[in-house]
Order: structure tokens, then sequence, then C-alpha cells
């Protein structure tokens, strides 16, 4: 057999490395085709319009309307609140009365900002055990076939209107409410906040308490998603550690979820601080600046809102926006905290997102 001429490898690279150097360094072979410009070649061109880009066009109008509306609703409540707030004879923030209807007018929110805060404090301290609670058994402690629906039903407390709570509070509740004050008043009456000699229901007690169960649904679904994103591994190593379940819930899942259970409490406190008519119908409507959390009496500022916006004249109207105004900026303030808290570790920023 004749021998086939061939070319060895270094042959081939000799040929190959003269090219390059006649050529230029960096340059191609003359055998092989140059590539275009800025690499990629084989990559389609970018459209100018496509749906991804529509769809961020989309969520950035909607994030900048929702701008644009807190904005417009700030600006139109301070507009309305001015001149009423120039024709007040009194202080409107320490003052005790609510007169605004008079000649000349005088009001202030001392009593509605105290009655708001010491509902919505009641309302916490009530709901946050029990929801935190709730929310461990059914994360970690019941099984999948009845943590799913008893989470379910504990979730469609949010969809009961405020007035059925109220309604309810009002006149099913306030029995054994009264009950329990008047034992709260017998062995605790020389605190000041349970003393008093009556008479004893609609009271700032009863709101915080009504509060409380309107707030446990939003503490606990938030709570749960929480626990939830606890990593597996996390509780494993606690686990295999030697720890028990609680140690193990303790160590790992409550510092892990600490920034999120912390939002969903101030969510819940955004919750109580803006209730309208379940307190309108459960407190006493006093306006006396008290501390006292079971005699009859208390109000809040938007309970104060729903009662006197009818018979409100101009200047009435005025100082009822001008306490909305309060309430919004209190509002605003505590929402844009839980956010805060929220972004403060990528775990719940990235979802978010």
């Amino acid at each position: 057999m004749g021998d086939i001429p061939s070319r060895s490898a270094n042959a081939t690279a000799g040929d190959l490395s003269g090219n390059a150097q006649g050529a230029g360094y960096g340059a191609y072979p003359s055998r092989y085709e140059e590539p275009p410009a800025g690499g990629g070649g084989a990559l389609p061109k970018k459209s100018r319009f496509s749906l991804e880009t529509g769809f961020r066009g989309l969520s950035t109008a909607a994030g900048a309307m929702v701008l644009i509306i807190i904005v417009a609703i700030a600006v139109f409540l301070i507009s309305k609140a001015v001149p009423a707030i120039r024709a007040d004879e009194e202080n409107f923030l320490t003052y005790n009365r609510w007169m605004p209807n008079e000649l000349p007018p005088a009001f202030g929110i001392a009593v509605l900002a105290l009655g708001t805060v010491l509902t919505s404090i009641i309302a916490l301290v009530v709901a946050v055990p029990i929801a935190l609670g709730i929310a461990l058994f059914l994360t970690h402690y019941a099984p999948r076939r009845l943590a799913t629906p008893l989470g379910f039903v504990i979730d469609l407390l949010a969809a009961v209107p405020s007035v059925v709570f109220g309604i309810w509070g009002r006149d099913v509740f306030q029995e054994p409410v009264r009950e329990f004050s008047l034992w709260l008043n017998h062995y605790f009456g020389w605190l000041p906040v349970f003393g008093g000699e009556g008479p004893f229901g609609q009271s700032l007690m009863l709101g915080g308490l009504v509060l409380a169960i309107m707030v446990l649904p939003i503490v606990t679904s938030l709570s749960r998603e929480v626990f939830q994103q606890t990593p597996g591994m996390n509780e494993e190593a606690a686990l295999a550690l030697g720890a028990t379940k609680w140690e193990m819930i303790r160590t790992a899942v409550l510092p892990y979820g600490k920034p999120g259970v912390i939002a969903a409490v101030m969510l819940g406190l955004g919750r109580a601080l803006g209730e309208t008519i379940a307190l309108a119908l459960t407190l006493g409507i006093t306006w006396e600046v008290s501390f006292n959390l079971i005699e009859s009496g208390g109000n809040s500022i938007a309970a104060n809102i729903a009662n006197s916006f009818g018979e409100a004249n101009d200047t009435g109207r005025g100082a009822l926006i001008a306490s909305g105004l309060v309430l919004f900026a209190i509002t605003l303030v505590v929402n844009m905290t839980a956010r805060a808290i929220i972004y403060r570790r990528r775990e719940f920023r990235d979802s978010a997102a």
C-alpha cells in the first residue's frame, strides 16, 4: 500500500502560527471566517418592544400611581384641615373637648388620640401571643390535614365586615366583658387602669378585645408564612444536636422570623389604628382624658369621624379632616416602618419582589 501523504501535528501547528503572525496578533487564520464585530452573531437582535418591557413599564406606572395617590390624599387633607386648625381657639393637640360647631370653635384630639392608642395596645397585647401560638402550632405541631383547614378558617376571620364585629361586641360580648371588668375591679382596683366605681361595659377594654379578634387573622397569617420560610437545615441541625422541638423553635425558628413577626405586628397595629365602625359601636363615647380601661367611656379618631361627620358644619368637617390627617400620618408611619423591617433581610426582600 502506498504511503498517504499527511501533515504532522507539528507542521499544522507551525502553519497556523505562521498565518497568525502574518495577519498580526489575535488575527484569525485565512481559512476561518471572521465573526462579526461585537460577537454573538448567532443571537437574535433585541426588539425595541417586548412583553417583558411592557410589563416592566406597567409595573413602574402602578408603583408610581400609588405614590401619586398617597401624595394627593395628603394634599387634600392638609388643604381642608389648615383652615379649621387656624379657626380653632384651643390647642389642637392637647385640648380635651370637641366643639368645632360652636362659635368660636374649640376642639382638640387629646381624648381621641389617647383612646386610639389605648385600644390598639390592648388589641396587640391580647392578639399577638395568641397569633404566634397559632402560627407555631400550624407550622410545627399540627398535622397537615388539620393545619390546612384550620389556617383557612382563621383567614376567613379577616373577611368578616367590621360592622358585624361591632354589633356582636355590643350585643353579645359586652356582658362577658362587664363581668370580667367587675372581677378586675374587685381584685386589682388599686391599679388606676382597673379602678373606678362603674358603670362598666362599653369601655376601652371592650373595644380593645373586639379589635384583638379583628387583628388576630392578620398577625397569624403573616407569622405563619414567616415561620414556614425557616430553612429546614437550621431546624434539622438543632434537632441533631439534641434540642427538643421547643428548643429548636426558640433557637432556630424565632430568631430567623423575628423581623417578619415584628412587621406582622406593626401591620396589625395599623389595622387597629384605623378601625372605625367596631369602635363606634363598642365605646361609650366620652370626652374625658382617662387611662381607666374598664369604666364606660373612651373615644377614638376614626369612631369620632363616623359619629360626628353627618351633623358637622364647614368648620366641623374641617376639624374632622384634621383629625383624619393625624390618623393618616400615624398609619403611614406604622406601615412604612413595617416595610422597612421586612426589607432588612434578604429573604423577605426576595420573597416580596
